[in-house]
């Protein structure tokens, strides 16, 4: 009874695939080559529009659409540097300022939030207390708080500090005019995703690691340094590229705590103001835009190969 058993596998012939060579081989399938191939090219289309139109001289933009630069190609450069040193029509100054302005508020905005939510991961998936289940459930209900709910309390917040009648919670901290309103408002609603998806690919590290880490003696800073984050690097890199890329494109956020401030104000707000300074100038405008594009495309390219790896992380038990 028991050999038949053992053989019932074998005879019915039928041997699952891992999770992801079952993927690869979906996606290997003549079929969907060509799936792939077809929205990768309607994706890539209007990039490349947009990047044809910035080369092209104010009047080929007005005379013929952007795909005829294939059959007369008079590509120029003078679009770019109008745009990011000379401003004009009115416009005083170039974008290289709020381009520098958006790398200083997306770096440590991305940072941030990674540092702590991975910190708060490992806690609540390693370090037992009581009460941490319900703490991870609390920070996982945190993410049905919409941002633009929060903009004009923060923004009381920050400008003028928390009074309860006559006492005062928080002190007025004068913010207005830097960038920690924009790196407090991005952290703040950037914690309970990131901690809910590092704490998933956290808790799933082998036990046995831990407590050989644990029986040599290494305290929890030192497991956490030397062997969580190098594991969860391909986690920390997934969230970071989406992170970075929704504070690179945020323009609320940005409006609503740098805005009025042209010293810290990012791309994204110039960007509005050029597109109605300019108006019809297409070539100005889709230059602006592609410089807008630049930087995330770099982030994204140079993290791919870990963003794939954390894509997969999940899909394959052992």
């Amino acid at each position: 009874m028991s050999s038949q058993t053992s053989d019932q596998p074998a005879a019915s012939g039928a041997v699952p695939l891992p999770a992801a060579k079952a993927i690869r081989k979906s996606f290997s399938s003549p079929l969907g080559s060509l799936f792939v191939i077809v929205v990768t090219i309607l994706w890539t289309i209007p990039t490349v529009g947009l990047l044809a139109t910035s080369l092209r001289p104010k009047q080929d933009v007005a005379d013929s659409g952007w795909w005829s630069v294939f059959a007369h190609p008079n590509l120029i450069l003078s679009n770019y540097h109008t745009v990011l040193f000379d401003g004009g029509f009115g416009v005083s100054g170039g974008l290289m300022p709020y381009m520098v302005n958006s790398l200083a508020i997306s770096v440590p905005a991305t940072i941030f939030p990674l540092v702590l939510a991975s910190m708060a991961a490992y806690a609540l998936a390693w370090v037992r207390f009581r009460g941490s289940d319900t703490l991870f459930f609390l920070i996982f209900a945190l993410q049905v708080v919409p941002l633009q709910m929060a903009l004009i309390p923060l923004l009381q917040l920050f400008s003028g500090g928390a009074h309860l009648g006559g006492v005062t919670i928080i002190p007025q901290l004068n913010l207005s005019g830097t960038y920690a309103p924009v790196w407090l408002a991005h952290t703040m609603f950037a914690l309970p995703l990131a901690t809910f998806l590092l704490h998933n690919f956290i808790s799933q590290l082998p036990r046995d690691l831990m407590e050989a880490a644990v029986v040599d003696g290494a305290s929890h800073f030192k497991i956490f340094r030397s062997i969580v984050l190098p594991l969860c690097a391909p986690a920390l890199a997934s969230f970071a590229i989406f992170q970075f890329l929704w504070v690179w494109n945020d323009l609320l956020v940005a409006l609503t705590f740098a805005g009025g401030t042209p010293d810290v104000a990012p791309m994204t707000v110039r960007l509005a103001q050029l597109a109605g300074s300019f108006g019809g100038r297409w070539e100005l405008l889709t230059a602006g835009a592609f410089l807008s594009i630049i930087i995330p495309l770099l982030v994204f390219f140079g993290l791919q190969r870990y963003f794939v790896r954390g894509l997969l992380a999940g899909s394959v038990k052992g």
